[in-house]
């Protein structure tokens, strides 16, 4: 497939219940290939739109998260969450979440495109800092490095791996604006 046909999308609830199939498919998957988002594998299919058409509609219908959707021949392909519901001692901060995008399209520069966007949500919302936490030593720390994160730190026995066997660590990052 052709990234020239990528498309960079924000979501909203009517979005999201036109691609839960392609949501859930999308989390799935990652989950199966081992991606640490948060569910332990197999993340069952309810599970997943339990969290699409529950958790996150719901989040972003307040307007706390802005979803965004990488859509290539007409199906989500990938999402990024940007947090901008902060605390009112940090409302200059916004956090990104469940940055996922399906093993068939990795290496095709759809996550830097999704972060950017994201990024260009994050200053419009007037926020100047963004931070995120990622499994340590994940290729997504590395895809955070080059569009300007940097470590602010590391805490051991985080979370479980999708596996559910072994603790791992999580690196923190943030990104100034």
């Amino acid at each position: 497939m052709n990234t020239a046909a990528l498309e960079i999308i924000r979501i909203d609830q009517d979005t999201l219940a036109r691609h839960l199939d392609d949501l859930c498919r999308v989390s799935i998957d990652t989950v199966a290939e081992g991606a640490a988002i948060g569910f332990i594998a197999p993340l069952d299919p309810a599970e997943a739109e339990r969290f699409w058409s529950r958790d996150v509609k719901a989040a972003i219908g307040s307007g706390a998260r802005l979803l965004f959707g990488a859509l290539m021949d007409g199906k989500i392909v990938g999402t990024v969450q940007l947090v901008v519901g902060m605390p009112p001692n940090q409302s200059h901060r916004a956090e990104i979440s469940k940055m996922i995008v399906h093993p068939d399209y990795r290496q095709r520069g759809i996550g830097k495109r999704l972060l950017l966007r994201a990024f260009d949500a994050a200053r419009r919302a007037g926020k100047t800092l963004v931070t995120l936490d990622t499994r340590t030593g994940d290729v997504s720390e590395w895809l955070y490095q080059a569009v300007g994160f940097e470590r602010a730190g590391i805490i051991p026995d985080f979370a479980l791996d999708p596996d559910g066997r072994a603790l791992h660590a999580t690196t923190y990052m943030y990104r100034r604006l």
